[in-house]
């Protein structure tokens, strides 16, 4: 029986898994951002020594891998599971960091959402009492998702406004049944939800009824609102896909406005050249790793909500006309446990 089951998405995690420790690594454009104080490192060029962008993302999402957990006091060996995944074909940059790092490993492929995803399997784990440490772990970059899902970056194409800058970087988790850090409480997964968005031009007008459902009903679930909520972040929709969840959440009767904000819009400033902001696996991930978790540890937020959101498209169903399925997923992160 599903003791834990809270209404028709979400599960109560009622041992409340600790975030012990998080390191995030990002690129050059990213560490000119209005964030960059909360980055433990920022790349000097995108290639980070290696011959091409892929693999320099699989030894981004590796190297951040190994200074969460060297931040956490542990080992690799410590580590009882990884769980993680980017945007890549065959989720190569998790896989391959995995090869190396000797750490059981499942792959995910949640598109954007993975850094909630990876989070809510893991703490589940530890909530289940399979694990007693995991490493939750996401990354992008923006010239091998460029080259996979768009145009080739000699091509020089011309971007449109609705258009988001994919975030060159990898945020990691280790999360724990025991120590010291903000506590995992609530996971809602969420629901794949398509409304006929066929521009991946504009991936925040794709993602954003996934991310407005999934927030409503982690509300209707739990009996929390926007009140409970010292923030409430999306992952990676931008100005457009933001004002879009907002007004959905609005018509729901969630005025969420004064707490809401979006990792997308967090993680570049306006003069960056970004168009609508940021985007991909990374862009919640480095934003979470870095800036949130921070706060979450100060106390300036007390509970925030994070919800990550993805695309699920491929390159080849956007060559065979296909619309692109949204998915979000909720965390809610407590700096302290509450006892709810």
């Amino acid at each position: 029986m599903a003791n834990n089951k809270v209404g028709q998405q979400t599960l109560k995690l009622n041992s409340h898994p600790k975030i012990i420790a998080t390191a995030s690594i990002v690129g050059p454009k990213e560490g000119e951002g209005p964030l960059k104080e909360y980055f433990d490192m920022v790349l000097q060029d995108d290639y980070f020594g290696e011959k091409s962008w892929e693999k320099a993302e699989s030894k981004i999402l590796r190297e951040t891998v190994k200074l969460a957990v060297q931040k956490a006091g542990l080992t690799p060996e410590d580590i009882h599971y990884m769980l993680g995944g980017d945007l890549l074909n065959q989720i190569i940059s998790a896989s391959f960091a995995a090869r190396e790092l000797k750490i059981p490993f499942f792959g995910l492929y949640g598109a954007c959402s993975t850094m909630a995803e990876s989070l809510t399997l893991g703490s589940i784990l530890i909530d289940g009492q399979y694990a007693d440490y995991v490493v939750a772990v996401t990354s992008s970059h923006f010239s091998s998702a460029e080259r996979q899902f768009r145009f080739p970056l000699e091509h020089g194409n011309q971007r449109p406004p609705t258009s988001q800058w994919t975030v060159t970087g990898s945020g990691a988790m280790v999360v724990a049944s025991g120590g010291e850090g903000p506590c995992v409480t609530y996971v809602t997964p969420g629901r794949v939800i398509d409304l006929g968005i066929k521009d991946a031009n504009n991936m925040g007008a794709a993602m954003a009824p996934a991310a407005a459902h999934t927030i409503v009903a982690h509300f209707r679930d739990t009996g929390f609102s926007q009140r409970d909520y010292d923030v409430i972040a999306t992952g990676d929709l931008g100005k457009i896909g933001k004002d879009i969840t907002q007004e959905m959440v609005l018509k729901e009767g969630y005025d969420i406005s004064l707490v809401y904000t979006d990792c997308g819009i967090e993680v570049f400033s306006d003069d960056q050249d970004v168009n609508s902001g940021g985007s991909g696996c990374g862009c919640s991930a480095v934003v979470t790793c870095g800036y949130f978790y921070d706060r979450l540890v100060k106390g300036e937020i007390k509970r925030m909500l994070l919800v990550a959101t993805g695309a699920l498209l491929s390159p080849t169903s956007s060559q065979q006309g296909e619309s692109i399925p949204g998915i979000a997923h909720a965390v809610t992160i407590e700096s302290m446990s509450k006892g709810r």
